[in-house]
């Protein structure tokens, strides 16, 4: 009679013999005894003698594995556990939980997991340790609709359990991506059944730093799902190309605008114009799950045949499965702006010099030296926008910005200028490039980039930081200019 190898089951006897057959018992004539006398115990499960394979496993593995209360290195006489198995039928057991992948059920998927599961997912820093958080996990990742392949592994078996650690490859049937991670499974015998005890999945080191994979020319194809969504006169459509928490610096505006519905607004007017765009100069950098395209561009204005030009930035980041715009600056070109002051329609409109316009990071520093966040966000105009270093929740009001450098002030930061590019304006000024701080708290010296476009107020004359985006080096976030790998969501 052919049997598989899961089935090939050892009984227990009647009686004392249950209890004898979890003891060393000596003699060849008694463990003959026994299993001639057995009787078929549950599948998959084996009354180990003294000569197993698993009972010989546990004489060379010291100490004490224990999974919940049960330790599953030493039987006990109520407790059967499962038979020596092969490191086929190990690796057979992803096909299980990949086969529950495919019903796109997620209760199914978690009833794969032990009672007492951990699961270590790739892109959450949560740990899911019961159903209901495993199958919450799950909800999401089923809508990719993954199927995986094992391209590497390795496996151990233990004492009623077993491990399986390697690389697996994730076709997302809703997408046609691929992706890799590295993996580790844990397998217990639990209720008669493999169950997964251990399950962590992580993206693969040499790519660690990528999430998604753009080449440059797709950066440039970016604007041309914006410059169409212009074409639709819908500003809704247009303001839905920005992010979440997208900033948006018009041309003709000093308002910057923080959320869809400022965004949409500033569109509601300028699509009367029927704006259709066309880069002439476009520069591309990528990093990790962003990319930025910044050059110039020049407008049609379909209602009234005006040709425009102007310099640009887009910063596009990966959200929700699409390229979105989280900042985007547009500026006069400086040669049109530069004019002579009195040929603006404001004869009072200041245009500052390129020292003055230097000059103004002074006060925002003088004001960090006080170490009074009142100070510092006193320097901020009105209607301020703040992209901080290391925060991504944008500043927009007094006393968000003030909350900031509570914290920050207690670094003790001192900046300087490095690198300086200015542009001016009737009343407005911009100053891009390069500080480095100097934290007197700790002695650390940190670079960054940095830009200001401050605004002159209106009621006291003085110059206020209308926009300050601070970001740290390239180089620092992204020390890996390849992109050849991307994120698993398993």
């Amino acid at each position: 009679m052919k049997l598989s190898s899961f089935a090939i089951i050892l009984a227990a006897s009647a009686g004392n013999h249950a209890v004898n057959a979890f003891t060393s018992v000596s003699g060849t004539n008694q463990r003959l005894a026994r299993a001639a006398s057995a009787t078929p115990a549950p599948f998959g499960v084996v009354i180990p003698t003294e000569g197993s394979a698993t009972a010989l496993a546990g004489r060379r593995r010291k100490g004490k594995k224990t999974y919940g209360k049960v330790n599953i290195n030493k039987p006990s006489a109520s407790s059967p556990v499962i038979k020596a198995v092969t490191e086929s039928e190990i690796r057979s057991l992803f096909s299980l939980w990949n086969n529950a992948l495919a019903t796109g059920d997620s209760r199914i998927v978690a009833k794969r997991y032990a009672k007492e599961a951990v699961l270590l997912p790739t892109v959450s820093d949560t740990p899911r340790t019961d159903y209901a958080s495993i199958k919450d996990y799950f909800d999401a990742f089923l809508l990719k609709e993954p199927q995986g392949t094992i391209l590497e592994g390795d496996i151990r078996i233990g004492d009623g359990w077993a491990q399986d650690a390697g690389i697996y490859e994730f076709t997302m049937g809703a997408t046609g991506d691929k992706v890799k991670a590295r993996y580790t499974y844990v397998y217990v015998f639990e209720n008669n059944q493999w169950k997964i005890a251990h399950h962590h999945s992580s993206v693969m080191p040499e790519g660690i730093d990528i999430a998604k994979a753009i080449t440059e020319d797709e950066v440039r194809g970016l604007f041309q799902l914006w410059n169409s969504a212009l074409d639709t006169l819908d500003s809704d459509a247009v303001a839905k190309r920005y992010a979440k928490t997208g900033v948006l610096l018009p041309t003709v505006s000093d308002v910057p605008r923080t959320d869809y519905d400022s965004i949409k607004d500033y569109f509601n007017a300028f699509l009367l114009k029927k704006p259709q765009g066309t880069i002439l100069e476009s520069n591309v950098m990528i990093g990790t799950n962003w990319c930025q395209d910044a050059g110039i561009y020049e407008f049609t204005m379909g209602a009234t045949g005006d040709k425009v030009k102007a310099r640009y930035s887009f910063i596009y980041t990966f959200e929700d499965g699409q390229w979105k715009i989280a900042h985007h600056h547009s500026s006069m070109m400086p040669e049109a702006q530069l004019e002579p002051v009195t040929t603006s329609a404001d004869p009072s409109a200041v245009v500052l010099e390129d020292k003055d316009v230097k000059s103004l990071f002074s006060l925002w520093n003088d004001a960090l030296a006080t170490l009074d966040p009142d100070a510092v966000a006193a320097r901020y105009s009105k209607s301020p926008c703040l992209l901080p270093t290391v925060s991504d929740v944008p500043r927009t009001d007094y006393d968000s910005i003030k909350a900031y450098f509570v914290d920050f002030l207690k670094k003790e930061p001192q900046g300087t200028i490095l690198e300086s590019y200015t542009t001016s304006g009737p009343n407005w000024c911009m100053d891009d490039g390069i500080y480095e701080f100097v934290f007197g708290a700790t002695g650390d010296i940190v670079k960054a980039r940095y830009s200001f476009v401050y605004t002159k107020d209106e009621n006291d004359d003085t110059w206020k930081i209308a926009h300050h985006h601070s970001s740290q080096m390239p180089e620092e976030v992204v020390p890996k200019a390849s992109l050849e790998a991307a994120v698993v969501e398993a």
